[in-house]
């Protein structure tokens, strides 16, 4: 069982726990890694491109 100690009244989501969790709750092979870290790249790309033609 893992034990995690908390900063005072920090709560989970700061301390970046839940992200771990959801992030490690099931594995993503390599290939599939790095698809997603193109489209989310690709997708920040656009946005601020969209956000300087304003």
């Amino acid at each position: 069982m893992v034990q995690v100690t908390l900063r005072g009244n920090e709560p989970l989501e700061k301390a970046g726990i839940l992200t771990d969790v959801k992030k490690n709750a099931y594995y993503v092979k390599p290939s599939v890694e790095k698809r997603l870290k193109r489209a989310k790249s690709t997708k920040r790309v656009a946005s601020g491109m969209r956000r300087q033609d304003r």
